[in-house]
């Protein structure tokens, strides 16, 4: 008995395999696509430039601490913050309501190096040193420093001292930093055009806390902000 099986009929030619044919994507499909990704990508700088800023040093204002040419990030989301009353100003009789500013993570401190508008032509941006805060009473004695009646201490400044031209408010005689401002200082006090000519700083012009220097290589690092613990806050 031989295995039964089944072979090709000889009158019959062979079928051959026909190649399948997946259906063209439409282009309205393919468009979708491309606009999808291309918005999901301008989200995600939107976002990431919102939160991080990059900015080139410029000047020798802030020397010994950074020099010109080194580049640095920029951390904007720090100094985040809303007014509260802004949406009750837009009701009936509720528009001399005044600000009620909210930071939900903190505000500018002394001895914070931050990045911000220059009050003269906002088009530029500037870097100095937070020195005094709302409500602090700052004089300069002796080429020092005082807030609210003490000494600050400055070991950033590696000796150099601190003065005011006879035409600045701050040769005046003792200065009020008003509500809503700080008061900045480049650590080259000799040559660095900040507060002291210009006034106090509006806390709106303040872009973010300077974070991080990535160049050059040689110099990378978090930026050194400074503590000024003996320092206590202005009486209200």
């Amino acid at each position: 008995m031989s295995d039964s099986h089944s072979s090709p009929d000889p009158l019959v030619p062979p079928l051959e395999a026909k190649p399948v044919r997946h259906p063209r994507a439409p282009l309205r499909y393919v468009v979708r696509e491309l606009l999808e990704t291309a918005i999901f990508i301008l989200l995600v700088f939107l976002i990431v430039r919102g939160v991080v800023q990059n900015f080139k040093i410029e000047g020798s204002s802030m020397e010994p601490t950074l020099h010109t040419g080194q580049y640095i990030l920029v951390n904007k989301l720090i100094y985040f913050h809303f007014d509260l009353n802004a949406p009750l100003r837009l009701l009936p009789g509720q528009a001399d309501l005044p600000p009620r500013v909210v930071y939900p993570f903190r505000p500018p401190q002394r001895g914070d190096i931050v990045v911000f508008e220059y009050p003269r032509d906002v088009r530029k941006d500037y870097i100095k040193r937070v020195i005094g805060l709302p409500g602090d009473v700052l004089e300069f004695r002796e080429g020092r420093v005082y807030v609210n009646s003490e000494l600050l201490d400055e070991p950033y400044l590696r000796g150099a001292f601190t003065y005011c031209l006879g035409g600045y408010p701050c040769a005046q005689g003792p200065i009020t930093v008003p509500p809503g401002s700080i008061f900045v200082m480049g650590d080259n006090r000799g040559n660095s055009s900040d507060s002291r000519e210009w006034d106090a700083l509006p806390l709106d012009r303040v872009v973010g806390q300077a974070w991080l220097i990535y160049f050059p290589f040689s110099d990378w690092g978090l930026v050194p902000h400074h503590r000024y613990d003996t320092v206590t806050a202005a009486t209200p």
